[in-house]
């Protein structure tokens, strides 16, 4: 982790106001639903769904339900609220290989926001059994601090969280499988540069036009989680923008191409 990570500020009060335009994002999906639902259908593998902190399954809803209509086999992560606590990650983990051994396949990890981190985290324990990851606003590098949600996590967590250089090097390297990081530069909860991929072959970042709150029912997110789901892991592409509108995904870049725009 390099000194520059000090440098990043949680997003703006501003940023944070346009947080209330989530439920417009989730309105626009349910307008675009017959468009989106017309996408090719997925090859039926596990997904398991990762809610962000302080969410349930039921901010989920939206997403695992699109991905069931494709065809997938859709989990939720079966643990409540999530509440950061001492045994989650291993409880995760266990419901990851649950998953995988009830279906004989390797599982899709897509996390939001604070979910995206479990999902990567897990993927690095268990390679053999995760096809890819997908993160929604996730905050896996740059310093703890940097986002609008650090107070929240220590009353959930009961704990004051503190910066560790080493263990933020840790987070923010990316797993060894398909690894995709969906993200805002409007998110008024996570600073943006704090969910960005570094520059791998197997990584990438893409940029959409949503908040925070939103990004689990924006119509843009649940596209671009579809496209991704539907990679063959072994002859993996990145995000090709050029098969919408561009400037819908303005940022479906290689990581290394995202950061010299910054």
């Amino acid at each position: 982790m390099t000194d520059s990570s000090t440098a990043i500020r949680p997003p703006s009060p501003w940023l944070m106001l346009l947080e209330g335009r989530a439920p417009w994002e989730y309105a626009a999906t349910i307008a675009v639903m017959p468009w989106l639902s017309r996408l090719p259908r997925g090859d039926g593998h596990p997904v398991i769904v990762f809610p962000g902190l302080g969410a349930s399954e039921l901010s989920t809803r939206t997403l695992r339900g699109f991905l069931g209509q494709l065809g997938y086999a859709v989990h939720d992560w079966g643990l409540g609220r999530n509440r950061p606590r001492n045994g989650l990650l291993d409880a995760c983990r266990e419901r990851v290989l649950e998953v995988a051994n009830q279906h004989g396949r390797k599982v899709s990890l897509v996390g939001w926001s604070l979910g995206g981190v479990y999902a990567r985290e897990l993927a690095k324990q268990l390679q053999p059994q995760t096809r890819c990851v997908i993160t929604l606003g996730s905050p896996f590098s740059g310093h703890v601090r940097a986002s609008n949600a650090a107070r929240a996590y220590e009353l959930y967590s009961g704990r004051p969280l503190q910066h560790d250089p080493v263990r933020a090097e840790r987070l923010q390297r990316a797993p060894a499988v398909p690894t995709t990081s969906i993200y805002s530069k409007t998110d008024g909860v996570v600073a943006w540069q704090c969910s960005l991929n570094e520059d791998a072959p197997h990584t990438e970042n893409i940029e959409i036009h949503a908040s925070h709150l939103g990004l689990g029912v924006n119509p843009l997110a649940l596209y671009a989680v579809a496209d991704r789901l539907r990679q063959d892991p072994q002859h993996w592409q990145r995000f090709d923008a050029q098969k919408v509108p561009r400037w819908l995904f303005r940022g479906a870049k290689a990581p290394h191409h995202a950061k010299a725009a910054h």
